[in-house]
C-alpha cells in the first residue's frame, strides 16, 4: 500500500497496514445531507487519493446500497492503493424511509457481506464493521461469524462501531479487532470513558466519525432551521431550538483559535481530534465526510495543524456544556448502553 507524502500515516490496528491518518466518510455522497453532485463527488474521491487518503468508508445502509455501488468503479480502478471499509447491521424498509432496525444474526451477516462484495465489485473487503450492536445477539457470536468471513477470504480485517470498552474486549477475545468507529469530536466525548482506553489497551485503531460535529463545528450552520427538508440533522436534538442557540455560543474559543492560526474552524476541530492520538496513545483516523475537493484539501491540511497546550485547554470544557444528545434515541449507541441518556455527558436541557 502506498500513500503520498501529503498525509502522515499510521497503522490500522496493532499489526495492520499503513494508512493515511485521515480517511474519507462517503455517506453524504448518497443521502442524508441534501443534494449532491455525482461528478464532483467522484472528483473528490480521486483527489483524496492524490492527497494521501487511503481509507474510504461506506456502509450497505447508505442510500440502501447506492453508496457502495457509486464507489465501485473508483475502488476497482485503485484497488492496490486504498482500503475500502463497509458495514452491516442496520436494516431499512423500502416502504418506510424512517425505519431503522438492527440485525447481527449469522444468516444476516453472511447475506450482507455477499451483497456488499457484489455492489462494490471486489473479491475482498478490507475492513468490515458491525455497524450497530444488535442486543439480541451476543457480541461474541457476531464476531465469531465475522471471523468466518476472514477465514474464507471475503474480509481482511474486522471493525466494530458504537461499542463500549467491555464489548470491545469481549469481541477482541474472539478475533482481533482492527478498528473501532464511533462519534468523537469536540462536541461528543463519551467514548473517552471506556471505549478509548480499551482500544488503546488492545492496540485497536480508533476511527472517529462526525469529527466536525456533522458540520456544526465548522460554523456552516447555527440551527437545523437553516437546513433543507431532506437533511437528517433537522431531527438531531443538539441542532434544534434553544439547544442550537446554546451550542453555537460554545464555538467562540474555536473561532478565536482559527483566527489566530489563519485557518478555519473545521481545521481546528479536526486538529483537536488528531491530537487525541498523542493524548490517549493510540492510532486515530478521523473520517470527515465531504463531497467537494476544496473541503477535502482543507480537511487533509488539518492533520498538520498543531494546537498549543493553552489552545487545547480553551477547548477542553466544550463537550460537557453541549445541550442535547447526538441522537434523539441514544439506546443504540455505546453511551446509551453504558448509562441513561441523561448521564451520557451531554446536557439535555
Amino acid at each position: 500500500m502506498s500513500t503520498t507524502a501529503t498525509l502522515p500515516t499510521t497503522t490500522l490496528g496493532a499489526d495492520g497496514p499503513l494508512i493515511g491518518t485521515q480517511g474519507l466518510g462517503c455517506m453524504g455522497i448518497s443521502e442524508f445531507y441534501g443534494d449532491t453532485d455525482a461528478a464532483e463527488s467522484r472528483a473528490t474521491l480521486d483527489h483524496a487519493l492524490e492527497l494521501g487518503v487511503t481509507l474510504f468508508d461506506t456502509a450497505d445502509v447508505y442510500g440502501s446500497g447506492h453508496n457502495e455501488e457509486f464507489l465501485a468503479d473508483f475502488v476497482r480502478a485503485n484497488r492496490e492503493n486504498l482500503l475500502i471499509a463497509t458495514k452491516f447491521g442496520i436494516v431499512r424498509k423500502a416502504d418506510d424511509p424512517s425505519f431503522r432496525g438492527f440485525d447481527n444474526s449469522p444468516a444476516y451477516i453472511r447475506a450482507s457481506v455477499e451483497a456488499s462484495l457484489r455492489r462494490l465489485g471486489v473479491d475482498t473487503i478490507d475492513l468490515y464493521y458491525m455497524h450497530r450492536r444488535d442486543p439480541r445477539v451476543p457480541i461474541e457470536e457476531t464476531v465469531a461469524t465475522m471471523a468466518e468471513l476472514v477465514a474464507a477470504g471475503k474480509v481482511r480485517a474486522l471493525g466494530l462501531s458504537e461499542v463500549t470498552g467491555d464489548e470491545l474486549r469481549a469481541a477482541h477475545a474472539v478475533h482481533p479487532i482492527a478498528a473501532l468507529q464511533s462519534e468523537w469530536s469536540l462536541f461528543s466525548r463519551d467514548v473517552e470513558r471506556t471505549a478509548v482506553p480499551a482500544a488503546a489497551e488492545l492496540g485497536v485503531a480508533f476511527v472517529p466519525y462526525s469529527p466536525l460535529g456533522r458540520g456544526f463545528l465548522t460554523g456552516a450552520f447555527t440551527s437545523a432551521a437553516e437546513l433543507g427538508d431532506q437533511d437528517f440533522r433537522k431531527f438531531q436534538p443538539r441542532f434544534t431550538g434553544d439547544n442550537a442557540q446554546h451550542n453555537a455560543a460554545l464555538l467562540t474559543p474555536l473561532a478565536a483559535i482559527a483566527a489566530a492560526h489563519d485557518i478555519t474552524q473545521a481545521q481546528v476541530a479536526l486538529a483537536w481530534v488528531h491530537a487525541r492520538a498523542g493524548v490517549h496513545d493510540l492510532s486515530v483516523v478521523p473520517i470527515p465526510g465531504t463531497r467537494k475537493r476544496t473541503r477535502l484539501a482543507e480537511n487533509v491540511a488539518a492533520a498538520s495543524v498543531r494546537l498549543s497546550a493553552d489552545e487545547l485547554a480553551a477547548l477542553e470544557p466544550i463537550a460537557e456544556q453541549v445541550a442535547g444528545s447526538r441522537y434523539a434515541d441514544m439506546t443504540f449507541t455505546s453511551a446509551g448502553r453504558e448509562q441513561s441518556p441523561a448521564t451520557t455527558g451531554d446536557r439535555t436541557e
